[in-house]
C-alpha cells in the first residue's frame, strides 16, 4: 500500500523510541554492503535489526532461525521491531544510519530510501535472483532510476476487485457499470492510490513510459473531464459506496455490498469467512463519451532491503536476500497466505482455489501499470486524495467538474515542478 506522505514530515516520540540504535553490533568483515551471497566462511558475529509489520513478526522469527540453520557461521543477536512496509521510508528518514539494518517496505519509497541513501543496491547474484523469481514488472518495481535494483520483491502489491459470485457472474465482473446496475459496489474513490485507477485506463499518464521521467511529469490527458463527469455520475448512482479505511472488506462479508476492491491482503479473511461464495477478477471497463476504456490500478511489490549503513553489510545483505527467497515466500505463503512474488510457485498447497491468486496474476499483468517510485511522485497523494474527497462531498459535481478537474491538474503540476 502506498504511504501516506502528507504526514511523513516526522516521527512522534512514541514512534522515535520504536528506532533502536539497529547499525551498532557485529563484527562482521564484509564492507561491500552489496547483499553478496558468498560471503567469508569465517564465524561471525552480528547484530541484527529487523523491521516488519505486526502481521509478520512470527514469520519472521521463523525466518531468522532457519537463516542461522543455513548459516551456521553467522552468529546473529536479533531485535525485531514492528514497522509496516507503507511506513519505512518515513521512519528511515529521521536518522537513516540509525535505522534497521534489514526492513520490509512498499516499493513506492524506493526513490525517496535512495534519496535518503537508506536503501543497497543488491549484489550481482541477488539481482540475478530478483530476475529469475520475477515478472518484469516486479522487476521494474525495485529498480531505481540509475537501472540498478534495490531490493528483493515477496508479494506484488497492486489492488484488484473482490465480489459475492451470489450477486455477480463472471461476465457481470468484466464492467463496472453492468455491476452498477444490478449490485452495490465500494470503491475507495477518495484515497489517492485508488482514485488514478478511472484516469489511467483513459489516457494519463505519470512520469514518461516507464514512471521514471520526472521531466515528463503528470499528464491527465484528453479525457480527463469525461472521467471527472463519470465520476460525478458514479458518485450520485445510490449503488455506489466510497470505501473508507478499508470498510468495504467488513461491508462485503456482512452483505452491504456486492463487490470492493483491495488486495492480497485481505484475501484470508475473506475466504474465512465468505467462502464459496467469494470470488476475485482484474480491473473492469467502465464506458465514457461511448467508449469502453479499462481501469488500471498501481503496480508494485513489497519487497525486502539492507540499509548500507549497517554494520554488519555481508550478514544484512544475505538475510534481506533470503527473505524473498522461494523457501522464504513457500513459508509466508503457509503461515499467512501472502502470494508469492516469485514465479515458479504457483502450485502450493491451497493455491489453486484462492481466487486472488489469479486475480493478483491478471491485474499485474493485463490492467496495471507500475507505480512510480521517483520522489517527484509525492506531488500526486495529497492533491490527489483532496479531490476525490471533493468527489465523493459532491462539491466536484455536474455544474464545475470541468474547472476542478482542470484546478486539480494544475494544483499537480504546480507540485511536480517543485518536487523536481
Amino acid at each position: 500500500m502506498m504511504i501516506n506522505w502528507k504526514k511523513a514530515v516526522g516521527l512522534t516520540a512514541a514512534v522515535a523510541m520504536l528506532v533502536p540504535m539497529a547499525a551498532c553490533g557485529g563484527n562482521d568483515n564484509a564492507a561491500s554492503g552489496t547483499g553478496s551471497s558468498s560471503g567469508s566462511n569465517e564465524s561471525q558475529e552480528a547484530t541484527l535489526t529487523v523491521w516488519g509489520p505486526e502481521q509478520d513478526q512470527d514469520w519472521l522469527k521463523a525466518m531468522e532461525e532457519a537463516f542461522e540453520k543455513a548459516n551456521p557461521n553467522y552468529k546473529v543477536t536479533w531485535k525485531n521491531a514492528t514497522v509496516s512496509e507503507g511506513d519505512a521510508a518515513k521512519t528511515v528518514q529521521t536518522d537513516p544510519s540509525a535505522a534497521a539494518d534489514v526492513y520490509m517496505f512498499a516499493n513506492d519509497q524506493l526513490g525517496t530510501l535512495q534519496n535518503l541513501n537508506a536503501i543497497g543496491e543488491v549484489s550481482e547474484d541477488v539481482a540475478q535472483q530478483v530476475k529469475d523469481q520475477n515478472a518484469e514488472t516486479l522487476v521494474q518495481s525495485v529498480t531505481g532510476t540509475d537501472g540498478k535494483i534495490y531490493g528483493v520483491p515477496y508479494t506484488g502489491n497492486t489492488y484488484f476487485m473482490y465480489y459475492n459470485k451470489d450477486k455477480f457472474s463472471e461476465e457481470d465482473v468484466k464492467n463496472l457499470d453492468t455491476m452498477l446496475e444490478k449490485g452495490k459496489v465500494a470503491y475507495p474513490l477518495s484515497d489517492s492510490w485508488y482514485i488514478p485507477a478511472f484516469y489511467l485506463g483513459a489516457g494519463m499518464t505519470m512520469f514518461g513510459a516507464n514512471g521514471t521521467d520526472a521531466a515528463a511529469g503528470i499528464k491527465f490527458g484528453d479525457n480527463a473531464d469525461a472521467v471527472t463527469k463519470y465520476l460525478v455520475d458514479m458518485v450520485a448512482n445510490p449503488n455506489f459506496t466510497n470505501d473508507e479505511n478499508n470498510a468495504g472488506l467488513s461491508m462485503l462479508t456482512e452483505g452491504s455490498v456486492d463487490a470492493y476492491f483491495s488486495g492480497s491482503w485481505d484475501s484470508a479473511d475473506l475466504k474465512k469467512k465468505l467462502g464459496d461464495k467469494l470470488g476475485a477478477a482484474e480491473m473492469p471497463a467502465f464506458k465514457v463519451d461511448g467508449k469502453n476504456y479499462t481501469m488500471k490500478s498501481f503496480a508494485g511489490s513489497k519487497a525486502v532491503a539492507f540499509n548500507p549503513n549497517t554494520k554488519a553489510p555481508e550478514v544484512a545483505s544475505k538475510f534481506a536476500a533470503y527473505l524473498g527467497s522461494e523457501e522464504a515466500q513457500t513459508k509466508h505463503w503457509e503461515m499467512r497466505q501472502i502470494i508469492p512474488s516469485d514465479k515458479n510457485l504457483t502450485d502450493l498447497d491451497g493455491m489453486a482455489d484462492d481466487p486472488a491468486v489469479k486475480a493478483q496474476a491478471a491485474t499485474l499483468e493485463k490492467t496495471s501499470v507500475v507505480q512510480p517510485t521517483i520522489a517527484a511522485m509525492n506531488a500526486w497523494w495529497t492533491p490527489a486524495e483532496t479531490f476525490g474527497k471533493a468527489l465523493v462531498s459532491k462539491d466536484v459535481n455536474a455544474d464545475n467538474y470541468q474547472q476542478k478537474t482542470q484546478d486539480w491538474a494544475d494544483s499537480v503540476a504546480k507540485d511536480v515542478k517543485a518536487q523536481s
